[in-house]
């Protein structure tokens, strides 16, 4: 039916507020955003998987798969050499991970993207400090 006012302005509030973090934001934050919304999806996606919710699994791991490809993948710099290669590589293997995972209900491929994704974020933030 309606949703309820302090629903649509919360929602309102989360809108402007992730478009307040993002406007005028330098190329590090962005990436560190693209990081947590990585994080949160993937966290979601294992507690469906865990809960046999599949629309929400397969919501959240989509969502997953778009950040690494047109976020994490794309905004890799050639510049970087060796780096760039073995973050392309992570992320490519990422990608298939949780196709696979999405087609197979397979919480482990989620975990273990979790485990990989989790140290680079956090290393990508202390590069920042």
């Amino acid at each position: 039916m309606f949703t309820p006012v302090s629903t649509r302005a919360a929602s309102a509030y989360k809108r402007v507020s992730v478009e307040t973090s993002v406007d005028g934001a330098s190329s590090h934050h962005l990436i560190s955003l693209l990081f947590d919304a990585l994080l949160e999806s993937l966290s979601l996606a294992r507690l469906a998987l865990e809960s046999g919710d599949q629309e929400v699994k397969v919501r959240h791991l989509s969502k997953a798969v778009r950040l690494i490809d047109e976020g994490l993948k794309a905004s890799l710099d050639e510049a970087g050499g060796e780096v760039t290669g073995n973050l392309r590589t992570v992320y490519s293997y990422s990608v298939r991970c949780l196709t696979e995972a999405n087609l197979k209900n397979d919480l482990a491929k989620v975990v273990e993207v979790i485990g990989l994704i989790s140290p680079i974020a956090e290393a990508w933030k202390q590069i920042g400090k």
